[in-house]
C-alpha cells in the first residue's frame, strides 16, 4: 500500500514539473521580472500590493498559456532540434490535448484575474500579447520569414506596458520607451543563440537569418541591432526617467555588449555565440534593475 501511494505520489510530482517545464520558467521569469518593472516604475510610491500581486500571477499565468501553446504548435520541430527535444510533448509526457487544455485554463485564469483585478486594459493588451506570440508570430511569421524575430520581437517586448497599464490603466510614452529597449534588444539576444544552433534550424526548415543569409550578415546585423539597441537604452535618461545611475550603467552595459558583438563579428566561434547570448540576458536583467533602482533612489 505505501509502495502504490509513493508511486503515485511520484507519478503526480512528474506531471507538475511536465506541466511547468511546458511554462517556459525561464522565459516567464524574465517577463514577469519586466512587467513588475513596468509596475513600480509607473509610480513614484510603491504600488498597491494587491494590485501587484494579482497583476504578476495574471502576467505570469498568460505568459505561461501562450509558451504552452508554443510548445503544442511547434512539438514536431521540438522532436528534431537537441535544444528542445526533451520537452514534455516531444519525450511523451504530455500529450497535444493535455496540452490543449492546460494552456488554455491557464490563460483563462490568468485573463479573468487581469479584467477583474486589475483593469480591463492590462488584460486586453495581455490578449494582444498572447495572440502575438502564440498565433502571429508561432504560426505565421517564424516559418515564413528570416526577420520573424524583429517583428514578433513586439510580443516579447510588451511586458513592461502591461506592468505599466496595471498600474496607471493608460500607455505613456515612458512605458514605450521601456517597450523598445525589450525590442531593439531582441534581434541581437536571439540571432546570437541561432549562429550557434543554425544546423538544427536549418534540419527543420526554419528560415532563421543565419541558415537563409549566412553567418557574416547575421554578424553584421547583430551590430547594427546593437548600435540600436545602444542609442535607446539611453532614453531614459534622455526623457528625465532616470538619473545619473542608470546612466552610467547604461554604458557600462553597453561597453560590454558591443565587445561581445564586435568580437563576434570579428573572431566568429560558435562558443563565443554562446557566451554572447547567454550575457545578453544578464544585459538585460541588469538594465532593468539599475533603472529600477535609479527610479527609487536617485
Amino acid at each position: 500500500m505505501q509502495t502504490a501511494w509513493m508511486t503515485q505520489l511520484a507519478s503526480a510530482s512528474m506531471g507538475m514539473r511536465s506541466f511547468y517545464a511546458l511554462c517556459k520558467p525561464r522565459v516567464t521569469a524574465l517577463i514577469v521580472f519586466t512587467a513588475i518593472i513596468g509596475m513600480l516604475m509607473a509610480t513614484p510610491g510603491m504600488v498597491p500590493l494587491s494590485v501587484l500581486l494579482a497583476a504578476t500571477v495574471g502576467i505570469a499565468f498568460a505568459s505561461g498559456a501562450a509558451a504552452a501553446f508554443n510548445c503544442l504548435i511547434e512539438h514536431k520541430i521540438d522532436a528534431m532540434m537537441a535544444r528542445t527535444r526533451a520537452r514534455p510533448i516531444p519525450t511523451g509526457q504530455l500529450s497535444q490535448m493535455e496540452t490543449l487544455l492546460f494552456a488554455s485554463v491557464l490563460g483563462g485564469v490568468g485573463l479573468s484575474i487581469l479584467y477583474y483585478w486589475v483593469n480591463p486594459l492590462t488584460m486586453w493588451l495581455t490578449l494582444g500579447t498572447f495572440v502575438g506570440y502564440a498565433v502571429i508570430y508561432t504560426v505565421f511569421l517564424k516559418p515564413a520569414t528570416p526577420m520573424n524575430i524583429v517583428i514578433g520581437g513586439a510580443s516579447g517586448a510588451m511586458p513592461p506596458i502591461l506592468g505599466w497599464a496595471a498600474v496607471n490603466n493608460t500607455v505613456s510614452p515612458e512605458a514605450l520607451v521601456m517597450f523598445l529597449i525589450i525590442f531593439a534588444w531582441t534581434p541581437p539576444h536571439f540571432w546570437a543563440l541561432a549562429l550557434y544552433r543554425r544546423e538544427e534550424y536549418a534540419k527543420v526548415g526554419m528560415p532563421m537569418l543565419p541558415v537563409t543569409h549566412g553567418e557574416q550578415f547575421t554578424l553584421l546585423h547583430i551590430v547594427l541591432y546593437t548600435i540600436i539597441l545602444v542609442v535607446v537604452s539611453m532614453m531614459p535618461y534622455g526623457l528625465g526617467m532616470s538619473g545619473w545611475l542608470y546612466l552610467a550603467s547604461a554604458i557600462v552595459l553597453n561597453l560590454i555588449f558591443m565587445y561581445y558583438v564586435i568580437s563576434l563579428y570579428r573572431h566568429y566561434s560558435d562558443a563565443l555565440a554562446k557566451t554572447t547570448f547567454k550575457y545578453s540576458i544578464i544585459y538585460l536583467s541588469l538594465m532593468f534593475a539599475v533603472l529600477l533602482l535609479d527610479h527609487y533612489l536617485i
